[in-house]
């Protein structure tokens, strides 16, 4: 069972190399993040993505994990 703070951490944090979707088991999302990192996109989808896993529900993320 993954920690949704962890996840919304990661994402904040370290969302421009995927990490939070390394963290969730979105192997090919955190990939595609680290070969796009140079651009900046995967970092604002990061930031908006952690404040997201923060503030949803615990119900809500352990679905979007299944």
């Amino acid at each position: 069972m993954k920690n949704k703070t962890t996840a919304g951490v990661l994402g904040i944090l370290l969302g421009g190399v995927g990490a939070h979707y390394f963290y969730m088991g979105k192997t090919g999302k955190g990939v595609a993040c680290l070969l796009t990192c140079w651009s900046g996109i995967p970092g604002i989808i990061g930031l908006v993505k952690g404040i997201q896993y923060l503030v949803m529900d615990e119900n809500q993320f352990q679905a979007k994990l299944a």
